[in-house]
């Protein structure tokens, strides 16, 4: 494994354990994402918190990690051919540790696109489209008075709600009986939906039983559970 002394993100965030993957993210959606993945992978880790109080993603050394200024992002040692690969954006990094554990993905060729495309559906649609929602919700609900934005998002949101509960009626998961990298994706963000934005009751998303059943089951994982505390 090559040495990590040569990324300028290992100056401000140091590796304790250079031979280990470092994970530079904070437990928000998408940063529980890789978060919960590493831990149901079982694959070593180190974990660096990026704070947003601090603007530590504006920083030079994580910029030069991710120009595009967000977390999560990661540095693994051990990349293709054994030479160190950084990447950023949480959906390409979900899919890299399963290529590379070949775990939490199909194994079945067209299975494994099937599966790529409903992690795409929560990269473009459910993630940006529930974040705007939590926007004019919960963050700008005193500042915006014109309706139209939340009535906006609120309507987009139950729609995708409304895709997902008919895509888990009879199924387990999203791809059926196994767990993936397509519920690892948009679990997070049904939890924030409910809990942190408060929007809940307005996308009437107690009323979906299968993506409450579904959602009790991802989030309730021990490694889930591990996960949502990661960083610190």
């Amino acid at each position: 494994m090559a040495a990590l002394d040569n990324f300028p993100i290992t100056r401000r965030w140091p590796a304790t354990h250079p031979d280990r993957l470092q994970l530079y993210s904070l437990a928000t959606p998408n940063g529980i994402k890789v978060s919960a993945a590493l831990e149901e992978l079982g694959l070593p880790y180190e974990a660096h918190k990026v704070s947003f109080e601090t603007n530590d993603q504006m920083t030079p050394e994580f910029l030069s990690l991710n120009p595009n200024n967000k977390i999560p992002a990661i540095l693994d040692p051990d990349g293709p051919g054994g030479a160190p690969l950084a990447l950023f954006e949480s959906g390409a990094i979900l899919l890299y540790l399963a290529d590379k554990t070949g775990k939490l993905i199909p194994a079945d060729p067209a299975e494994r696109y099937h599966c790529i495309q409903w992690l795409m559906w929560q990269m473009g649609g459910l993630g940006p489209m529930f974040g705007q929602l939590g926007h004019f919700h919960h963050f700008a609900a005193d500042k915006v008075k014109d309706p139209y934005p939340r009535e906006r998002y609120t309507a987009e949101a139950k729609r995708l709600l409304a895709v997902l509960e008919q895509r888990l009626d009879g199924r387990a998961y999203i791809m059926g009986n196994d767990y993936t990298i397509a519920d690892i994706s948009v679990w997070p963000w049904i939890r924030t939906l409910g809990g942190f934005y408060g929007a809940g009751e307005i996308t009437g998303l107690d009323k979906l039983a299968n993506v409450q059943r579904w959602f009790a089951d991802c989030s309730q994982r021990p490694a889930s559970v591990r996960g949502i505390s990661i960083p610190a």
